[in-house]
């Protein structure tokens, strides 16, 4: 009697936990079903080539302010604003009476003194030449006649060197020009009081058939550029796009703009171009080597560093990256990489260091 009310009983149970066990199967296979897929690439090497745009300034290749040596007033002026000039050619006169009239004492001493001197040397002379007759001239007038020729050969060549300062200082009345070159700004007239004093330069001489081209390169960018590369440049004033090379490079970083200094010469003959321009600066940066280039919805930026997140046996490991140059959706990345590593494309901080990536 009693086993017939055990076997149902047992039954019921039995039944209750194959239902319930196939219901747990079933959620198993809906969560993992509901569970998103990580969108995964291969990490490859490619040569990245951007191009930068800078600000450069045109100068004149060379360019001189001339100002007045000594005191004097303006006697002519030969030149104004855009005249063309030659090297050694005379752009101003000035006028310095005392100038002249040390000049005039100066060759008067020099005459003076050359005359004494050609004296006590004819003296000396004679004195010598009767000497070679024994008794005739004492030792000691003889030893006389050469210090007075020696005392009068060293004021004889003061007199020369005091003649030559101040004809050197009537040169500085005349004002030439350094170089073939325009004259950039004139900032006096005739009758003006002139000097070493004066705040303003006389005249600015600029030579503009060609230009000197510079431009500060961050010092990110340095290492992709090298001497003899060709790149292009526009002004706003003209459309044509010009192209010129790089002639000079400092080698050196501004301490203040941590940037170096870069020169290239622009051929200037149609003289469209002028000194001042502000130039656009297009700088082709092309690396010498391939890198790692991913996009940047896989580079993670947090509070822990930069990093990407590298799927290696199905589970999530941090790797610690610096990043290079960025092109549109595309970011160079340097770190302990291979290729063909496996990589999240979208990074998050979500993600965790060992968690299960569902690929």
């Amino acid at each position: 009697m009693t086993t017939k009310i055990l076997q149902p009983t047992a039954l019921f149970f039995a039944a209750l936990f194959f239902l319930s066990s196939c219901n747990s199967k079933k959620e198993e296979t809906v969560t993992a079903e509901l569970e998103p897929k990580t969108e995964t690439f291969l990490l490859q090497k490619e040569k990245l080539t951007t191009e930068l745009r800078l600000p450069a300034e045109l100068t004149g290749f060379q360019q001189v302010d001339l100002y007045a040596k000594v005191s004097s007033f303006v006697k002519l002026l030969k030149v104004d604003i855009g005249t063309k000039v030659k090297k050694g050619q005379l752009l101003i006169v000035l006028e310095a009476p005392e100038i002249s009239s040390q000049l005039a004492a100066a060759e008067s001493r020099l005459r003076s003194m050359e005359a004494i001197y050609t004296t006590s040397k004819s003296t000396y002379n004679r004195l010598y030449e009767t000497s070679k007759v024994e008794g005739t001239i004492s030792k000691n007038d003889l030893e006389m006649a050469s210090g007075k020729k020696n005392s009068d050969y060293a004021q004889y060549q003061a007199a020369v060197a005091a003649h030559k300062e101040v004809k050197t200082m009537r040169g500085y009345l005349e004002i030439r020009a350094p170089f073939d070159g325009v004259v950039a700004s004139r900032n006096v007239n005739l009758g003006a009081f002139v000097g070493p004093s004066s705040s303003s330069p006389l005249l600015t001489i600029q030579q503009q058939d060609k230009l000197r081209l510079a431009v500060s390169i961050p010092e990110l960018y340095t290492g992709y550029l090298h001497q003899g590369d060709e790149m292009s440049f526009n002004v706003k004033s003209l459309p044509e796009t010009f192209k010129a090379k790089i002639t000079r490079m400092s080698g050196a970083l501004d301490l203040k703009l941590r940037s170096e200094r870069v020169e290239m010469d622009v051929i200037n003959t149609k003289k469209d171009l002028l000194p001042g321009m502000v130039a656009e600066v297009l700088l082709p940066l092309n690396a010498k080597d391939s890198t790692f280039v991913i996009p940047k919805t896989a580079l993670v930026s947090s509070a822990e560093g930069l990093y990407v997140i590298k799927v290696l046996n199905k589970k999530a490991t941090r790797i610690d990256v610096k990043k290079g140059r960025e092109i549109d959706e595309k970011i160079e990345i340097f770190g302990d990489l291979n290729p063909q590593d496996k990589l999240v494309k979208i990074a998050s901080e979500e993600i965790k260091e060992g968690d299960a990536v569902n690929e």
